[in-house]
């Protein structure tokens, strides 16, 4: 299932890009995520708490960057499980950031998303509405902490 999207921020590129790739920030802004925590410059764990109707589950995530042009491109490969192996979910990510003519930062995102096992038994109307959701409230999130910060 693709998932993709574009917001403005109103904020410079490089203030954005320094604000996506800071693990902590980035974690408080993931809608469910309980920890994160960096193995590497490349390499990142995390859990995550998502809900589908009436079903609740935790995955591990592993979150490896496999290309970065800062202040322009992350590219990343998402994996993991619920450590039951109940649900799995992968994704490839593409993140690009591009000024814009009034000093704001247009991003721009898509993730081709796999979830298979029992989450993955709802209907792609169903996960692909719950997938937007979380992207617009991580969008939010992270648009507040960002504009907050730069506007101080």
């Amino acid at each position: 299932m693709l998932i993709e999207g574009s917001f403005t921020i109103a904020a410079p590129q490089a203030r954005v890009w320094e604000k996506i790739t800071d693990a902590g920030l980035m974690a408080g802004c993931i809608p469910g995520c309980e920890a994160i925590e960096v193995v590497d410059p490349k390499t990142y764990k995390a859990r995550v708490k998502v809900a589908v109707g009436p079903i609740s589950a935790r995955f591990d995530l592993v979150v490896e960057v496999t290309e970065e042009v800062p202040p322009e491109r992350v590219v990343s490969v998402t994996r993991g499980d619920e450590g039951t192996r109940a649900s799995v979910v992968s994704a490839e990510n593409r993140l690009e950031l591009k000024a814009t003519e009034d000093g704001a930062t247009e991003v721009v995102y898509a993730s081709e998303v796999s979830v298979t096992g029992r989450l993955g038994k709802f209907g792609l109307g169903v996960m692909k509405k719950k997938a937007q959701s979380l992207s617009e409230e991580f969008v939010r999130n992270f648009r507040a902490k960002v504009e907050m910060e730069t506007a101080s």
